[in-house]
């Protein structure tokens, strides 16, 4: 009886150790101290918290694991278990993402909040499993901004030939297309090294990435043009979350809420002090006002037409109408 007990507790102990072994691998594109790494530090500290240490993460920040894509497709595979990631890759893998990236569709970041935590939002997260991820909740990155290196800008002509590094996006290709700049799509972990060496002029990004990545030091001029409102999707591979028990997916479930939170608050917090930390380390900040955005929003009407036909007028109709 001693020997068969001494076996059952060896067992549980060696059972034990390995639940407690079960490794999250979590990549994303920025660093630890940016509004990914905040998001992606509280998920693991809630996740660890509701299953008693059964799970450990492991961060990959600064695109450790590569590029966004590549992340994403190593959800698909099960090498990677969990992303937080912008929705500018994810329309090349749910189509339906890119309506978020539609220009000048969202007024503030209420107005955004409000329309991806209601039914539309979550019709698009549902989207995910036909493409083998599982989409657990929005994130978000802020109010996207143009910074470059050739000239302010204030008007629409302003941005003619402009070299822009912008996302594997085609909404926004086809945006800047219309506005007559020369996007550039790039891998983020491309874009510092290409903007030092003058192959492109500039990018645009949230003041969440602009200032957590400084790219005051390569870039002299930043406009406030807010011209498009930035996701982000936290995101976890269907493998690994097909394997889960139910009440490991409600921790995973309540660390990303939380997660989404910390979130959006350091991005109120950087909207509003964004700019003047910019200002302080040398960049010559200039700001749409709204007669100006109503010139840019004109210059890419016949993108619009574009988004109309891909996404259907009544839903983007639907999102405007969206209190």
């Amino acid at each position: 009886m001693l020997q068969t007990g001494l076996i059952a507790t060896i067992a549980t102990l060696v059972s034990s150790a390995v639940i407690a072994e079960t490794e999250v691998k979590i990549g994303y594109a920025l660093a630890p101290d940016s509004h990914y790494g905040v998001a992606a530090q509280k998920w693991q500290e809630v996740v660890e918290a509701q299953t008693d240490g059964k799970f450990t993460f492991r961060h990959f920040p600064s695109s450790g694991l590569g590029g966004e894509r590549e992340v994403v497709e190593g959800l698909q595979l099960g090498t990677v278990e969990a992303t937080i990631v912008s929705t500018g890759t994810l329309s090349n893998f749910v189509p339906a993402t890119g309506v978020t990236d539609i220009p000048f569709l969202f007024r503030s970041l209420d107005h955004a909040r409000n329309v991806l935590d209601g039914p539309i939002g979550k019709g698009i997260l549902s989207e995910f499993d036909s493409a083998g991820l599982v989409a657990i909740a929005w994130g978000e990155q802020g109010f996207r901004h143009i910074t470059n290196n050739r000239n302010a800008v204030e008007k629409p002509e302003d941005l003619a030939g402009l070299k822009l590094r912008t996302m594997e996006n085609p909404v926004h290709l086809a945006a800047f297309n219309a506005a007559g700049a020369a996007p550039t799509p790039m891998a983020w972990p491309e874009v510092i090294g290409a903007l030092q060496q003058g192959t492109i002029d500039g990018q645009e990004n949230p003041l969440s990435v602009i200032v957590s990545v400084k790219l005051d030091e390569v870039q002299k001029y930043l406009t406030l043009s807010g011209h498009v409102y930035s996701p982000a999707m936290l995101l976890v591979s269907k493998p690994f979350w097909e394997g889960l028990s139910d009440e490991d997916k409600t921790a995973f479930e309540n660390g990303a809420t939380e997660a989404v939170a910390a979130m959006r608050q350091y991005v109120d917090n950087v909207e509003k002090s964004g700019a003047e930390t910019l200002k302080e380390r040398g960049m010559e900040v200039n700001e749409l006002s709204t007669d100006q955005k109503a010139a840019f929003r004109a210059s890419i009407e016949s993108a619009y037409e574009g988004y109309y036909e891909t996404y259907g007028k009544d839903l983007i109709e639907k999102i405007s109408a969206t209190e």
